[in-house]
C-alpha cells in the first residue's frame, strides 16, 4: 500500500488531513532542493494554517452577509475626492474594535456610505473579526421574529456579542414602538462592550427623534456617541452618475 495512503487515516485522526493537498508537492519540493526535516515540517504545518486561515474567513464572509464586490479595493475614490482615503485605511486597520469605537457613515444616497462600511467589514473579517451586516430596519424586523419562536433573547444575545455589527440605512423608516425598544436595548447592551457602524442619510441631529419616547433618544444617542468617529461625505451620487453615463453611451449609440 501507497506509505501516503497509510497517513491519510492518522492525519484524519489528527484533523491535519488538509496536509494532504500539499504533501505531495513538498515532498518533490524538499527532494529537490534537499530540505531538512525542520523545513519539510514547517512548510506543512505553514500550508495548514494558511488553509484553516481562509477556510475560517469563508466562514465568517458567508456568515457576515457582506456584499463579496463591496471592498477598499473596488471603491473608486477618485470619483469623489472630498473622501479622505488615509482616513478610510486608518478605519480599515480595525483599531476602532480593539477601542469598542463606533463608526458614522452620514451622508445623501448613493455617495458610497454602505460600500464603505463594507468594506471595512471585510477588512475586519480578515483580521479574524466577526461581522454582521444589515439594514437596520431588517434587523429589527429579525429580533421582532423571536418573540413568535420564543428565539429572542436568542437572537438578541448573537447580536450583541457580535464584534463588529454595521446597520445600514438607519433611520430610513419610522420604526414602531416595539423596534425602538429592541434598538434601544441593542444600543445599550452594546455599549462600551462591541463596535457599531452606522450608515444614515439623515442628519445626525435628527437621530434622537427616530425614538418617539425623546428620554429614550436621548439615552440611546449618549451611548452612540461615546467614543464615536463621524464621517460625513458629500458630493454626487454614484449611481445616478452611473445611470447618466449608460444613458449618454445608449443615445450615442443611436
Amino acid at each position: 500500500m501507497n506509505e501516503l495512503a497509510l497517513l491519510k487515516p492518522q492525519l484524519s485522526r489528527l484533523k491535519l488531513s488538509g496536509i494532504l493537498e500539499t504533501l505531495e508537492q513538498r515532498l518533490s519540493q524538499a527532494e529537490n532542493e534537499k530540505w531538512g526535516y525542520t523545513l519539510f515540517l514547517k512548510s506543512l504545518f505553514t500550508d495548514e494554517i494558511e488553509r484553516r486561515n481562509q477556510k475560517q474567513l469563508i466562514r465568517r464572509l458567508v456568515k457576515s452577509e457582506l456584499a463579496g464586490d463591496k471592498t477598499l479595493e473596488t471603491f473608486d475614490f477618485s470619483f469623489n475626492p472630498k473622501i479622505h482615503k488615509q482616513t478610510i485605511n486608518e478605519l480599515a486597520s480595525c483599531n476602532f474594535i480593539q477601542q469598542k469605537e463606533c463608526i458614522f457613515f452620514l451622508g445623501p444616497s448613493g455617495v458610497g456610505k454602505s460600500h464603505l462600511a463594507q468594506a471595512v467589514g471585510h477588512e475586519a473579517c480578515r483580521r479574524g473579526y466577526d461581522v454582521f451586516f444589515r439594514r437596520t430596519g431588517a434587523v429589527l424586523k429579525w429580533l421582532h421574529g423571536g418573540r413568535g419562536d420564543g428565539s429572542y433573547e436568542r437572537r438578541l444575545h448573537s447580536i450583541i456579542k457580535i464584534p463588529l455589527l454595521i446597520l445600514d440605512d438607519f433611520g430610513l423608516m419610522p420604526y414602531s414602538d416595539v423596534q425602538q425598544a429592541d434598538l434601544y436595548q441593542l444600543i445599550c447592551d452594546r455599549y462600551e462592550i462591541s463596535s457599531t457602524i452606522i450608515t444614515s442619510n439623515r442628519d445626525f441631529n435628527e437621530w434622537p427623534a427616530i425614538f418617539s419616547n425623546p428620554l429614550m433618544g436621548s439615552a440611546a444617542m449618549d451611548r452612540l456617541i461615546h467614543k464615536a468617529i463621524k464621517i460625513v461625505i458629500e458630493g454626487k451620487s454614484y449611481r445616478l452618475d452611473n445611470f447618466s453615463k449608460r444613458t449618454k453611451q445608449m443615445t450615442e449609440k443611436k
